[in-house]
């Protein structure tokens, strides 16, 4: 109002002054009851205008006055509102902090405030009954939402939470495909689907919501390819004995899915070379190690064929080893191959890159052999000392003591396949609980002994460490479940009354 009256006295102001500078004031007469005014045309505009606003100023004053009433019922109903608001703030923030008193207040204040919002107030009422641990009432909560369409799907999943809440499971599964049947996108209600597949065990039925995830775009396309090898490779785990051809069909579509995953490449090279396809096998074990390297694909490797000599099997390992050289595994690997092929040289230099990585009982095990192989009977045991109280590495714990890699329950394979689609992780379930794995020390042992030097003179000549290949030495230093075993070594079978056996009162190495 302020403004439009400003801009009228400028326009006048401007007419005035345009009249003014014609050099013509002009007049003005009005007659009006009985009287007569004589005026300049400039007055006169300037009159009309004044008249004007006046007349405005007067008509919104009376609108203003007119109009109180509504305007008070405004401000109340706003005001109304913002308390509504605020409530329902409130008791959603303490809902989320667990506080189910301060909630259920909040929500029986917003039940009375909020008229227009009905169904902020219903779930506030639901999520608060079950912040205070009354199950029953949330329960009655969301049964009262189902009755309106846009609410179902959120009264779905609180009905799937407080079933599993009262260890309901079949409530909760109810719940939640009812809920996957009603949206596309329910990821949540798939999930729950998934999960209760897995903990059964049924690998075809979770490979089928896998791909229909897919399908929705619930999932993306590297998490899909990911749960689905992890599937194919617990269904081959779970077929391995009683249907291995099935197992191997399982197991091969893992393998070409994701390369890099352990557990299927090694169940599809195991099956391949149980059927005497060595070459297919090798490629497999191949392919995997490119991607990711895992002590167990390196041992299943080696014992794909018996048939040869250890530098030729060495060879192999070494071929093996250029497929990814600078990972971890290699660097162990090849000092592994080195000492197969009784190359204590090759076997130390390759050692060189190592020297870096963190002791664990597995490399203390490999520094032993070195110095065993090196002459150095002493050192072997020092290294061993230390190895006994070294933390374990988890890839070892894959192979458990009979040798036989990625042995899981159904449960540690439902465990590694939710990790590994979500994060691409190879979990470790026998290293998490702590269980006794595959020996990574060789039996040497570990006290002086006044017969040593003895046995020392007797072994003159000895140029290479015991390996797994020669059994009657370590012994269990490799136990996989495709370990050849055979006659001990001559040098063995020529001293049969020279063991390295510890006295009754060793001392231990420091």
């Amino acid at each position: 109002m302020i403004r439009v009256s400003l801009i009228l006295f400028v326009i006048a102001l401007i007419i005035v002054a345009g009249l003014a500078l014609t050099g013509d004031a002009g007049s003005a007469n009005l007659v009006w009851l009985g009287r007569e005014i004589h005026t300049t045309a400039a007055v006169a505009v300037l009159m009309v205008f004044f008249g004007a606003l006046l007349a405005a100023i007067f008509w919104r004053v009376v609108l203003w006055v007119a109009t109180t009433p509504k305007r008070a019922a405004r401000e109340r109903a706003e005001n109304h509102r913002k308390q509504g608001v605020e409530v329902l703030t409130k008791g959603f923030l303490a809902a989320a902090a667990g506080d189910g008193a301060e909630a259920r207040r909040m929500a029986q204040r917003a039940s009375e405030l909020v008229q227009d919002s009905p169904a902020l107030v219903r779930v506030l009422s639901a999520q608060a009954a079950e912040a205070a641990g009354d199950l029953t009432a949330a329960r009655i909560a969301y049964t009262g939402m189902l009755g309106f369409p846009d609410m179902r799907l959120a009264a779905l999943r609180g009905l799937m939470q407080t079933a599993l809440a009262q260890n309901h499971r079949a409530e909760a599964l109810k719940n939640a495909e009812e809920a996957y049947s009603l949206e596309r996108t329910a990821r949540w209600a798939w999930r729950a689907i998934l999960e209760d597949r897995l903990g059964n065990g049924d690998w075809p039925a979770a490979l089928d919501l896998v791909k229909t995830a897919l399908a929705r775009k619930i999932v993306s396309p590297i998490v899909a390819e990911r749960a689905r090898a992890a599937l194919l490779a617990a269904s081959a785990a779970s077929l391995e004995e009683t249907k291995p051809a099935q197992a191997l069909d399982f197991a091969s579509q893992s393998a070409k899915l994701k390369p890099g995953f352990a557990p299927g490449a090694l169940i599809a090279s195991r099956r391949l070379a149980a059927e005497g396809r060595i070459a297919k096998a090798a490629g497999v074990i191949e392919a995997a190690w490119k991607e990711a390297p895992h002590p167990a694909l390196w041992l299943a490797y080696r014992d794909l064929t018996m048939a040869e000599t250890p530098k030729e099997r060495a060879q192999r390992l070494s071929n093996l080893a250029t497929l990814n050289p600078q990972a971890r595994e290699t660097r162990i690997l090849a000092v592994e191959q080195a000492l197969i092929a009784g190359s204590y040289a090759d076997a130390r230099a390759a050692s060189e890159g190592l020297k870096d990585e963190p002791l664990t009982a597995r490399l203390a095990g490999l520094w032993a052999r070195l110095s065993n192989a090196g002459g150095n009977v002493d050192g072997a045991r020092a290294w061993m000392a230390r190895g006994a109280s070294a933390p374990q590495e988890p890839e070892w714990s894959d192979i458990n003591p009979q040798g036989k890699a990625f042995s899981y329950t159904p449960a540690d394979w439902a465990r590694l396949v939710s990790t590994y689609a979500e994060t691409g992780e190879l979990i470790h379930p026998r290293f998490e609980r702590r269980e006794a794995v595959i020996s990574e020390l060789p039996r040497l042992p570990v006290a002086y002994s006044a017969a040593q030097t003895i046995v020392r003179a007797a072994d003159t000549g000895l140029t290479h460490a015991p390996i797994a290949d020669d059994p009657g030495f370590f012994a269990g230093a490799f136990d996989d479940a495709d370990t050849p075993s055979g006659p001990p070594p001559a040098a063995e079978r020529r001293r049969p009354s020279l063991r390295r056996t510890a006295p009754p009162k060793p001392r231990i190495v420091k």
